[in-house]
């Protein structure tokens, strides 16, 4: 990067890993619990070696945990430490689904004037594609200021959604009971969630994933009002095949290449479950 703005994130932002090498990005990990172990997301558990895991637990999900405070000042330090004159930019998932980025703010306050927290109010790669503004808005020169403002605004114009394939993870997790996952499963229903306001919101239901992608893109197509979006991003659950279709779908109806085609990290993945499917983009273009 050409200044001294250094970039945070955390695991759930599902980065591909050329884009934080390339641009030295911090990225903090999630924590991931089996009965027998810990796992640091993406460092010590990647998505390859997660959803076999995940296959064989049978009735109880693993569990997921926030990185600490200790964890966020460390990195804060270790920053600072290398680069004394920088300044952090600190991204993290939507604070209505997690306690990340509030833990990442008191971090910042206890340590420096310096570093600065954003919420993207969005999860997976809808933080993602906000990164990859911030990191464009660094290396044109951006300051500090500039760049909150206009991320506020690229918040707002960054829309995902995701498919779940089956029911049975929200069941495990405790967000829907028994009879519901039961006839969802025996109906063969697949819930379509859009991330709004920073929470989650059910916007359809389908019975197969071809039918999913048909209402993605449609949509998309509402919510981009006949604008191109400047970023498209696919991600997926353990369902390259399928979710290749739906990139290929996604770059012919909105006529853009996608930024990054990538599988869930184990956070995301133990809330979702294999088979599910996401679309992201960013159609803010000025």
């Amino acid at each position: 990067m050409d200044n001294n703005i250094r970039i945070v994130t955390d695991s759930t932002a599902d980065l591909p890993n050329w884009f934080v090498e390339k641009n030295k990005i911090t990225v903090i990990p999630l924590h991931v619990t089996f009965p027998n172990a810990t796992y640091l997301d993406g460092v010590e558990l990647t998505a390859k070696d997660f959803y076999p895991m995940l296959a064989a637990c049978t009735d109880i999900l693993p569990k997921t945990s926030t990185p600490t405070l200790d964890d966020f000042q460390q990195a804060y330090r270790q920053l600072l430490s290398e680069t004394p004159d920088c300044q952090i930019l600190s991204i993290h998932i939507s604070g209505g689904l997690s306690s990340t980025v509030n833990i990442a703010e008191s971090a910042a306050k206890a340590l420096s004037d310096k570093i600065f927290v954003f919420d993207s109010r969005n999860i997976s790669f809808g933080t993602g594609l906000q990164i990859f503004e911030a990191v464009e808005m660094i290396q044109n020169g951006w300051l500090m200021d500039k760049i909150l403002e206009r991320l506020t605004r690229v918040a707002k114009s960054t829309e995902t959604m995701f498919c779940l394939d089956t029911l049975e993870y929200l069941y495990k997790g405790g967000r829907i009971g028994k009879v519901t996952a039961f006839f969802g499963s025996m109906l063969n229903i697949k819930p379509i969630i859009h991330v709004k306001d920073g929470v989650y919101e059910s916007f359809d239901k389908v019975r197969s994933q071809r039918q999913a992608i048909q209402k993605m893109i449609e949509r998309g197509t509402s919510l981009l009002e006949g604008r191109k979006p400047k970023r498209l991003g696919i991600i997926h659950g353990a369902c390259e095949e399928m979710a290749q279709n739906l990139k290929e779908k996604a770059e012919e109806a909105f006529g853009k290449a996608a930024d990054t085609f990538s599988e869930t990290g184990a956070v995301i993945g133990t809330h979702t479950g294999p088979g599910t499917l996401g679309l992201t983009m960013c159609y803010i273009n000025d």
